[in-house]
């Protein structure tokens, strides 16, 4: 599954330009050959009695020094093969849907490569058996996604885009290495067998402060509040990118994470309240964000930021929401990447434009598009019966069960949030598709080729239908049960159908809001000033000024600071006045050594006397 797709991206970039004409064609294949691979394995496993679904695969001995030891090898568990179909199928759908998109992009094939370094390092990361390992592929993750959303980089705003994202996942790297550290501290050992297995013994400090730094290193990856600033200037890279990296893969690495060490954060329930801290927060931010932006990409950027944290809030709920967590991934894999993918067809047909003041009544021009990306609108929104209803609902049923304030805090975050998705994605949909024409003169909307539009209809399929296939059938719950384990759940504080009621109300009043401003009313092209929070809301409420200020400001003061004090103290004081004595004694000295022979005869005579006198003296 590894080899595949990472032996693509070195035949693409060691072949050159001798690999452009066959090279994103065979990139597909090995995508897709991958994802065969991890079929055939899944009905290996599926052949097992499910306390045997966990396969250790050893590769080779990879660190050893004195005691300590890691092997490189992979496990192969419901989890880790679940996140392998999501990676490999809807990746091999954007490999498909890309050899049209970048059909005339003169560096395809290394566009190419990257997606196959891609998909290779995620699998590293999901297929891993130890936390160093899963870091390797968590890192070239990084990579990819940097060559990949910088892929225009002649463009310097493209470029400091992708500068952005770098940086500020290795700002959540260092939470990782932080908590891979304070492992090998208390276990002495990185792999998931032993770490899971003695987390009963470490102190409930430690484990808290293991479960800390993997959440920081999980908010990096997945866009969570604080470090979400980097997911909006993302969308610079080509739209594929968006719907693989910031859709279907990379950003929900981090929920991932967060499930993988589900040992540890069971055993500390203050890490796990921040993990639904941060989700809970995380997705009321990127829903407010959604609200105003105007690019189609980055209103589609907020509302994955704002899904992913839902998946969050789950996970931080504990064992009730491991699965629903891993539930909603999957949907929102098919559904997002979906209208990612739409929104690229709708660019292809306007000249690369992403304003969406700029459009309207597109529907009848490109109605293949118009249709997929309805079928990704109505189920994240949370249509009866569809994919996003089957998921989200569970985790904001979740949400209201448990004691005290935390059931009506992240219940009520996580319902009304339903009702702002329902609102802002609703705006994008009409103002899109729907409504009167704003095009420039220049545009003349057009359908896209099959290549692209046969992967939208097979992502449209999977937004309506995924959810029944796993749930109610139990598919997904039976297969994620050895990995979980059973829970009983608790009811909610309140009933369920009334939960499932206020849902469907707020979910048709924000539908209806969004008609009534943006389908039905006239749409300004130039946008109205706004109220305050919506000025804010279009700044990404102020998080890049809260950055420079907070951050980026006071350290770039500090390292002026030093360079001023190296400047003048050492390079000044202490650099400079011993070099400037010992320059000043040179210039002494260098005087007597001028080359004349009577000079040096003269000097050795002055010494001959000055030793006699003193044997004369000592005398």
């Amino acid at each position: 599954m590894i080899a595949l797709p990472l032996l693509g991206a070195a035949l693409l970039l060691l072949g050159g330009r001798r690999t452009d004409g066959w090279g994103p064609l065979l990139a597909t294949v090995l995508s897709w050959a991958s994802f065969v691979v991890g079929v055939l394995v899944i009905l290996q496993l599926r052949g097992l009695a499910p306390e045997d679904r966990a396969l250790q695969l050893p590769l080779w001995e990879w660190v050893s020094a004195g005691d300590f030891s890691v092997t490189a090898g992979l496990l192969l568990d419901p989890l880790s093969l679940t996140f392998v179909m999501l990676i490999t199928f809807v990746g091999s759908l954007i490999h498909v849907y890309s050899l049209g998109y970048m059909e005339h992009d003169p560096d395809k094939r290394r566009f190419f490569a990257y997606l196959n370094l891609f998909v290779a390092a995620m699998l590293v990361l999901v297929l891993a058996d130890s936390y160093l390992l899963l870091f390797v592929g968590w890192e070239g993750v990084g990579l990819a996604s940097y060559l990949l959303i910088g892929f225009w980089n002649h463009n310097p705003a493209f470029a400091t885009a992708a500068n952005k994202a770098f940086i500020v996942n290795r700002i959540g790297d260092a939470g990782l290495i932080t908590a891979m550290a304070l492992m090998l501290t208390t276990f002495g050992a990185l792999d998931y067998a032993t770490v899971h297995g003695s987390a009963g013994g470490a102190s409930g400090t430690m484990l808290t402060l293991i479960g800390l730094a993997l959440l920081l290193g999980a908010a990096g990856k997945s866009a969570q509040f604080p470090l979400q600033s980097w997911l909006g200037d993302a969308m610079a890279g080509p739209t594929p990118v968006s719907a693989l990296i910031h859709a279907a893969t990379m950003v929900t690495a981090g929920v991932y994470l967060v499930a993988r060490s589900q040992a540890i954060y069971d055993l500390t329930p203050d890490a796990r309240l921040v993990v639904a801290l941060v989700g809970t927060v995380t997705l009321v931010y990127g829903a407010m964000v959604g609200c105003a932006k105007d690019d189609i990409k980055k209103a589609l950027a907020a509302s994955t930021m704002s899904q992913i944290g839902y998946m969050m809030l789950a996970v931080g709920l504990g064992p009730i929401g491991y699965t629903f967590a891993i539930f909603h991934l999957l949907t929102h894999g098919f559904f997002k990447a979906g209208m990612f993918l739409g929104a690229g067809s709708v660019m292809h047909a306007m000249n690369d434009r992403v304003d969406m003041r700029r459009f309207g009544a597109l529907s009848g021009k490109v109605r293949t598009t118009w249709l997929t990306f309805a079928a990704g609108w109505v189920a994240i929104i949370g249509v009866p019966f569809l994919s996003g209803w089957w998921s989200k609902d569970l985790i904001i049923e979740a949400a209201f069960v448990g004691e005290g304030w935390r059931p009506w805090f992240f219940g009520l975050a996580a319902l009304v949030t339903a009702g702002i998705t329902a609102f802002y994605m609703s705006r994008l949909f009409f103002m899109t598709f729907h409504g009167k024409a704003r095009w420039e003169d220049d545009a003349h909307p057009h359908e896209s080729g099959l290549l692209m539009t046969v992967p939208m209809m097979v992502l449209a399929l999977g937004s309506l239908g995924l959810g029944a296939a796993l749930w109610p059938t139990g598919i997904l719950s039976s297969w994620l049960e050895p990995v979980f384990g059973h829970v009983e759940h608790d009811e909610p504080v309140i009933p369920v159908l009334a939960i499932q009621v206020a849902v469907f109300v707020l979910m048709l009043a924000g539908v209806a809001l969004a008609w009534l401003r943006y389908g039905r009313d006239e749409v300004p092209v130039v946008a109205p000033r706004g109220s305050l929070l919506t000025r804010a809301a279009r700044a990404d409420l102020y998080q890049d000024d809260v950055n420079e200020a907070f951050f980026r400001g006071p350290t770039d003061a500090v390292v002026q600071t030093l360079v001023e004090t190296d400047r003048t103290l050492v390079e000044g004081s202490l650099t400079g006045g011993t070099a400037a004595g010992l320059t000043g004694a040179a210039g002494v000295l260098r005087r007597a050594q001028n080359g004349f022979v009577r000079s040096y005869a003269l000097t050795m005579l002055l010494g001959i006397v000055a030793v006699l006198g003193a044997v004369w003296v000592m005398q």
